[in-house]
């Protein structure tokens, strides 16, 4: 798999939802934050292909590329709320970069990715500051070290991303998405995983905010 080239691909009526989010040739981490990053400002679907699966995920169903496999689909901005106000000013890049640098408080995939490696990366969630915002702490670091060596991405530009996603869910097996996919077969394990490291993390006292992000290296 290509870790140098990102393809943006613009919306083209009629054209089949699964073919274009396919032909996004993903991109490596430190290409998509670098400060060339090829990742635009502007909206669209963003897929995650991982060439080793987290924890005890089941692949099953799941499409294969080049070694990896295609595990998670987000979008950005999110649908407008109902009242017509945008609901949010992100884009594709801001959204990918807080995937690849952020923490769990503001990433669901960090949430599901650290949940799944945290005995195997040695990280636990935790509560942080007043106690509201939950992450792996100084544990995001090493989060992002994983992801740095097995996660790729890829994206396609459009206008209404939310409808676009919506559409691709039912074509496509991604275990790690919760919200709209509980035709997946892993759907009630990957709830069931973060809703455990939530529970743990909420007996637990609350920590200072230490402040650190998945910023790596």
């Amino acid at each position: 798999m290509s870790n140098t080239v990102g393809v943006v691909d613009a919306h083209t009526p009629g054209r089949d939802d699964l073919k274009r989010i396919l032909s996004a040739e993903p991109v490596a981490r430190e290409v998509a934050i670098s400060r060339g990053t090829p990742v635009p400002k502007a909206g669209g679907v963003y897929a995650w292909w991982f060439d080793e699966l987290p924890g005890d995920l089941d692949a099953t169903g799941c499409i294969e590329r080049d070694g990896s496999m295609l595990l998670y689909v987000g979008i950005s901005p999110k649908a407008p709320l109902r009242n017509g106000r945008v609901a949010s000013s992100q884009s594709l890049r801001s959204r990918i970069t807080t995937h690849y640098t952020g923490n769990a408080a503001g990433s669901t995939l960090r949430l599901s990715l650290g949940s799944l490696l945290a005995s195997t990366l040695g990280i636990e969630l935790r509560r942080f500051g007043s106690g509201d915002r939950l992450h792996f702490g100084v544990g995001e670091r090493e989060l992002s070290r994983w992801m740095h060596e097995h996660a790729r991405v890829g994206w396609v530009v459009d206008e209404a991303p939310w409808e676009l996603e919506s559409r691709l869910f039912g074509k496509l097996v991604v275990p790690l998405n919760l919200d709209g996919n509980d035709h997946c077969g892993f759907h009630a394990r990957m709830r069931e995983v973060r809703s455990a490291a939530r529970v743990h993390a909420r007996a637990l006292p609350v920590l200072p905010n230490p402040g650190a992000g998945g910023k790596y290296p």
